[in-house]
């Protein structure tokens, strides 16, 4: 009894720990980027301080207060940012920005598609559900997407949809697939309840699916795999 005891326990154990060390690495992820934003400016500032007071900026030139720090810096400054853009004098500041980004080629494809998507995931869309499910990497299999645009085929002016598909459990890496807008599976989903199932695992998602538009129309089109 006391080996299984022992297994069970310990399985235990481990199906509580697992939640929290993925939850602790996806915050880790996010702190350490935004710290990483900011530790530049707070290097700067010990190194002044070192000119006035070097003892104190030997005191607090400590990894764990760079990070807090670092961190709080960058938090301040995208509140301010943030604060800024929703005035009238921060749009014209920061269109000013995208407009002197703009004349740098490279610098304008990276910028403006990042935007773009930002922008696209945060307004409702237009006509056509944000989430939904997709077949990939192969039929049968369903993933999560979200629709980022749609477009027109040449020829046949087919409507295709341009797919984000995030990875589990960062999504911040994914794949893009454009696939026929007749071949996506809509959704009620919201972002916030697609994000909480991706970057869970599949662990928080509603209680059903919605049905693929093949068994809702009765085509046989999900019937086999070529």
């Amino acid at each position: 009894m006391r080996p299984l005891r022992f297994k069970r326990y310990l399985l235990t154990g481990l199906l509580t720990f697992i939640p929290l060390w993925v939850t602790w690495l996806v915050f880790k992820f996010v702190l350490g980027m935004l710290a990483g934003i900011g530790a530049p400016l707070v290097g700067a500032l010990l190194g002044a301080l070192a000119l006035v007071a070097p003892h104190a900026a030997d005191a607090l030139n400590t990894e764990w207060l760079s990070f807090v720090l670092a961190l709080l810096i960058t938090v301040v400054a995208l509140y301010l940012l943030g604060a800024l853009a929703n005035r009238v004098i921060g749009q014209r500041v920061i269109s000013a920005f995208d407009g002197l980004l703009a004349r740098i080629p490279v610098v304008q494809t990276i910028y403006g598609g990042t935007k773009k998507l930002m922008t696209v995931l945060q307004n409702k869309p237009s006509g056509v559900q944000r989430v939904v499910l997709v077949e990939f990497p192969r039929r049968g299999m369903r993933v999560v997407g979200f629709v980022t645009r749609v477009m027109s085929e040449d020829g046949s002016a087919r409507e295709m949809a341009a797919v984000f598909i995030p990875t589990t459990p960062n999504p911040t890496g994914g794949y893009l697939v454009v696939l026929p807008l007749d071949e996506l599976t809509p959704t009620d989903w919201t972002m916030d309840q697609a994000m909480a199932f991706i970057i869970s695992g599949g662990a928080v998602a509603p209680e059903s699916l919605p049905a693929t538009r093949a068994l809702v129309d009765g085509s046989p089109r999900n019937a086999a795999v070529p």
